[in-house]
């Protein structure tokens, strides 16, 4: 499976960044999608996550109330909308696809990773 995400870039605190990721070579809407970021020292810490069908969004607290994580199965990818964001969301994002049907907070569930697309927050 290939994933690639983009839609990073730098922003203003208090502004908007949509991100998506696009899945090919592997049966996608068959299994969840998650979306991680890491910062600079920091360790991979999860964002959002949504099941195979698209109607179970999980969130991390962090950011809930202010990101949307949706699919469409029909165009093999997933997106990330994030509002209000915030000078510490500040990283890189990941999108990765889930062994199983469901989304998950925890690195170990997925199996294939995007490379990352950076976004940035300015204070």
């Amino acid at each position: 499976v290939q994933l690639q995400a983009c839609g990073g870039g730098l922003v203003q605190a208090g502004g908007s960044l949509s991100l998506s990721c696009a899945a090919s070579g592997r049966t996608f809407s068959n299994n969840g999608m998650g979306w991680f970021r890491q910062a600079p020292g920091k360790e991979r810490e999860f964002v959002g996550a949504i099941n195979w069908r698209g109607n179970v969004p999980i969130y991390a607290d962090s950011v809930k109330g202010r990101f949307t994580i949706s699919r469409d199965n029909a165009k093999n990818t997933v997106y990330l909308q994030m509002n209000s964001l915030k000078p510490e969301d500040t990283a890189v994002y990941y999108c990765a696809n889930a062994r199983g049907a469901l989304g998950s907070p925890h690195t170990y569930d997925y199996v294939y990773w995007g490379q990352g697309t950076q976004v940035t927050v300015s204070s």
